[in-house]
């Protein structure tokens, strides 16, 4: 039987088994390499481009996550009445955020500069300093002087103007980052079913109801995960401005802000957001950060046994180890962003398995193109 096999398969090319033998050396190697450059091609671009995939990905995944609100107003208006809504609430608790942040890290900072003076003077007048500088003050003086130094050397200027100017780059891209964001996220929901429509149209005609509902499943996960996670992450934020302002913690908008990305944060955002908050109410007094600390230690525990299964029970369903797995994974690849993808990522993939690898392996009619009699 294996030999009839081998013969009808040698039958089935152009001069049998021999045609492969007549490929050139030269020509299969020149082939494999102008393959193995164009893949090199391929990664150089995806690599060039790595800034502007994470952009369109966090857009997608903002407008996903936006969408059952623009549903939801739906009903009421028209769709485009319904995306401007959202957008204008999105841009307006934007600039809220950043009305209530930026003059207060403007007056810190003014307050620093004024105080600069008075709080040096204060560490060289102490106990502490005066027995440092007495047993190291040699150390001291020459590090003083090699400061001093560098500052004044006129072929140093241009490294740290340059640094000066690395910062500011820096802070030029985060603001553009963002804007670029927000306006591809105003895009993709405003034409999400356009796109939808259009990813369908790839897939042949036989199997695009399907693979319809499939998409709208995983959108519709998507979309809970992020408006269960910003929920958490309000509750969050909002306790803790209250705490904060009762307790006379210094900047409590800024703590609140704090909290709320915290808890964007899959595991460990809630823990430490709570860690950097009960830092800063240290520097204010002792019992202030004993107080904050004690707040997260209770509030930890509430959200993690009473809030999250609820608010999050008709978001994702994904098993507590996969859901580990999942956000240490997503973190390690990219960060935080890789993080926050990461669980609804793997909420769309236990998708796609239950409803098409699970059916696929348990169906029991035998495909008519089988060949079951050809290993017997």
């Amino acid at each position: 039987m294996w030999g009839r096999i081998r013969a009808s398969s040698d039958r089935g090319l152009p001069g049998g088994s021999s045609h492969l033998n007549r490929i050139e050396p030269f020509t299969f190697g020149l082939v494999g390499a102008l393959g193995v450059l164009v893949a090199l091609l391929i990664g150089a671009i995806v690599g060039q481009l790595a800034t502007v995939l994470i952009y369109v990905g966090v857009a997608l995944f903002l407008a996903l996550g936006l969408d059952p609100i623009v549903v939801f107003l739906e009903k009421r208006m028209p769709r485009a009445a319904a995306v401007s809504v959202v957008v204008a609430g999105v841009l307006v608790i934007f600039a809220g955020i950043l009305l209530a942040i930026v003059p207060i890290i403007v007056r810190q900072i003014a307050n620093l500069i004024e105080d600069a003076p008075m709080l040096i003077e204060d560490v060289m007048s102490s106990d502490w300093f005066t027995q440092v500088t007495g047993q190291y003050a040699a150390e001291i003086a020459n590090a003083a002087d090699g400061a001093l130094e560098f500052i004044q050397d006129p072929d140093n200027l241009g490294q740290i103007g340059g640094g000066l100017i690395a910062v500011g780059s820096g802070i030029a891209s985060g603001v553009t980052g963002v804007i670029i964001v927000l306006i591809l996220t105003l895009y993709f929901m405003a034409s999400l079913r356009s796109m939808k429509r259009t990813a369908a149209r790839f897939v042949p005609a036989y199997r695009r109801a399907r693979f319809t509902e499939l998409l709208e499943d995983v959108s519709t996960a998507v979309g809970r995960y992020v408006i269960g996670q910003a929920s958490l992450a309000s509750i969050n934020a909002v306790l803790t401005i209250i705490l904060m302002s009762i307790i006379g913690a210094p900047v409590p908008a800024l703590l609140a802000l704090i909290a709320f990305i915290g808890s964007l944060i899959p595991l460990v955002g809630t823990l430490s957001a709570s860690i950097i908050i009960s830092l800063v109410c240290l520097i204010d007094a002792p019992i202030t950060a004993l107080i904050a600390a004690v707040y997260y230690l209770i509030y930890m525990q509430i959200e993690a046994y009473v809030l999250s299964p609820r608010i999050m029970s008709r978001a994702v369903s994904v098993p507590g180890a996969i859901v580990v797995i999942a956000a240490v994974g997503g973190g390690a690849l990219g960060g935080i962003l890789g993080a926050l993808v990461a669980i609804p990522v793997m909420a769309s993939i236990i998708i796609i398995v239950q409803k098409v690898l699970f059916p696929a392996q348990d169906r029991k009619v035998v495909p008519p193109d089988a060949e079951v009699g050809v290993i017997a």
